[in-house]
């Protein structure tokens, strides 16, 4: 979606003295309620759209997104050339005394304008805080998919660990469910290598975390670019036993060739590695490894949906 869609703050003309809901609704949403419940006392003259100049802009250290396609913003400058700005930047004003503006929404469109050789950018000042201010950066990119996974989930991180939001609270706030944030979150897990195939697109999301528990996730995921395998292919490679033992190796050596054959077919259904220890009329052992807690909560479901 063109970063030219931006949508706009609402308009409030009183305090709203109601506690602040549920944020899962979508910028707009955002927007109207962090103005009721973050009043802000400098709007300008009239709180509607002022001309600002780029000297005085500059971006957000905390934006959530680092990446930007060179070739899209020439795009975009060249529209704004022919069109200018359809959708004004959306800024906070520093308390350091400078006169000057942090990007709060509207950063691919800052750079845009400096390609496009403008001096001034029509914009909207709001007061909000840091939290806030965040929320509307992640929200915004979200919607628009402009986030890489990686992006998206040091973003969420930051929510947590900087403000203390749960999972739950972060997801009400992007509108996604809190699987989607926790699922996002683990890809941080990975090592540095892998962070950067998914970041450059050769290593989808759900790829990477199909291998977060792998003994190399680098190797795995290099053999999953090269054979171009599936996501399910990928959980396969990861669920891969350790050792030169097979899945299902029976780890008392007087088991039988049926009891191997089980474990076999139980590893092969769960996708972990089964051990069975048979002892004949005294019973035995059946053993099911995991190496995360990820996979445990999968055992756990298909479990369940057995017992259904």
């Amino acid at each position: 979606m063109s970063d030219e869609t931006d949508v706009a703050p609402k308009a409030t003309n009183k305090a709203d003295s109601r506690p602040a809901r549920g944020l899962g609704r979508g910028l707009s949403a955002l927007l109207g309620d962090t103005e009721a419940t973050r009043p802000t006392e400098d709007r300008g003259t009239d709180g509607g759209t002022r001309e600002i100049g780029l000297d005085q802009i500059i971006r957000n250290p905390q934006q959530p997104r680092r990446q930007f396609d060179e070739a899209d913003l020439q795009t975009l400058a060249d529209s704004i050339r022919q069109h200018g700005i359809l959708q004004p930047l959306l800024l906070r004003q520093l308390d350091d005394g400078s006169g000057r503006y942090e990007i709060v929404a509207g950063e691919r469109r800052w750079r845009a304008a400096q390609l496009a050789g403008l001096h001034v950018v029509p914009a909207l000042v709001r007061t909000f805080d840091d939290l806030a201010t965040l929320e509307v950066s992640i929200v915004e990119n979200v919607q628009r998919a402009d986030l890489n996974p990686i992006e998206e989930a040091l973003a969420f991180q930051q929510l947590a660990e900087r403000f203390g939001r749960t999972q739950q609270a972060i997801a009400e706030t992007v509108g996604k469910s809190r699987a989607h944030i926790a699922n996002m979150m683990r890809l941080l897990s990975l090592p540095e290598s892998v962070k950067d195939l998914v970041r450059s697109g050769e290593l989808s999301a759900g790829h990477a975390r199909a291998i977060i528990s792998a003994s190399d996730p680098l190797a795995a995921a290099r053999a999953i670019i090269d054979r171009g395998l599936s996501v399910r292919d990928a959980e396969k490679l990861a669920t891969k036993p350790e050792s030169s033992r097979n899945p299902g190796t029976i780890r008392d050596d007087q088991g039988d060739a049926d009891s191997k054959a089980l474990a076999h077919d139980l590893s092969t259904a769960l996708g972990l590695e089964v051990s069975l220890a048979h002892k004949g009329h005294k019973g035995g052992a059946l053993t099911i490894h995991y190496r995360s807690l990820e996979q445990l909560d999968d055992l756990c479901r298909k479990l369940t949906a057995i017992a259904r």
